[in-house]
């Protein structure tokens, strides 16, 4: 459920962590608020499978009044030293570039994206990475937000620096070896990726299908298409259920690069689990050795 009450102006409290459009309508310009938008898009492409492209231009077409933006695919918060897409910097320069950003430790962060909202949960997971938890994700996002008849502006803003003091939580980060502990320790494994992908048919990231022995939700199926909102917390918490994810003493998500698994991130903490690790790199590191065990079919 999400919040919908206005706030005073003067305040930056969130009242969830999935904010409905009428609440942020309603609270824009808030002291102590701040709007990103997060859209990056990925685009086809035969040499790389899918090609990650910043959403800064769509972003200064059109944006959410007041909002700047964060690039996921930047130096700032992709590591520049990472053999994988997407691998999320350390804590401390997470909360460095959040701080840079305008993002202090008494910042409210409103996140959203133009369409897909696993760009939003992805940048509300990595605040969590770093220790900040005051920040929530625009149900819908853009595409909703603009359906309705929102305002909307263009041209770019950027928030003035500020202090973000880090609280690193690595725990909430597995890479390979992580994920080989939570299959042989019985934890639930859930694979984001369509169930086509997640059975080894159409696009894949160098071997076809799933890391042995996963489930599969996918993050596709818990938004409603009409509006771009999340379907309903009841279905989404029945899909969760059905995989085995809530009855397990820890969950790992992934999918391709760590991005759509972000929604199962978001949503298995807000449905109440507190072991839930994001497997970061996911299948882009998870093919190149041959030695790690995969399923099709």
């Amino acid at each position: 459920m999400t919040g919908s009450s206005p706030i005073a102006p003067s305040t930056a409290r969130l009242p969830d962590s999935l904010v409905s459009t009428e609440w942020l309508a309603a609270n824009l310009g808030a002291s102590g608020l701040r709007v990103f938008d997060t859209t990056c898009f990925l685009v086809p492409d035969p040499q790389t499978t899918l090609r990650a492209e910043s959403g800064r231009s769509s972003y200064e077409r059109a944006h959410i009044p007041g909002s700047a933006f964060l690039d996921i695919t930047g130096d700032e918060f992709s590591d520049p030293a990472g053999r994988f897409r997407f691998t999320m910097p350390s804590p401390e320069r997470l909360a460095e570039a959040f701080g840079a950003h305008g993002i202090g430790d008494d910042t409210a962060v409103v996140l959203y994206a133009a369409d897909n909202p696993s760009w939003a949960t992805r940048f509300w997971w990595m605040l969590q990475v770093a220790g900040h938890d005051n920040a929530a994700v625009l149900d819908g996002g853009l595409k909703k937000w603009t359906a309705e008849g929102r305002p909307v502006e263009s041209g770019a803003e950027r928030h003035p620096p500020a202090t973000l003091t880090p609280d690193p939580r690595p725990h909430l980060v597995v890479g390979r070896d992580g994920v080989l502990e939570a299959l042989a320790g019985g934890a639930c494994v859930i694979n984001a990726l369509s169930p086509e992908q997640h059975r080894g048919e159409g696009v894949h990231y160098g071997r076809p299908g799933r890391i042995a022995g996963s489930v599969n939700v996918a993050s596709r199926d818990l938004l409603d298409p009409s509006t771009n909102a999340f379907i309903p917390r009841g279905e989404i918490a029945a899909a969760m259920r059905e995989a085995g994810a809530l009855d397990a003493e820890r969950v790992v998500p992934y999918c391709g690069g760590g991005i759509a698994a972000s929604v199962t991130t978001f949503w298995l903490t807000r449905l109440g689990h507190r072991n839930v690790a994001l497997y970061d790199n996911s299948l882009g590191e998870w093919v190149t050795d041959p030695d790690l065990p995969m399923q099709s079919g």
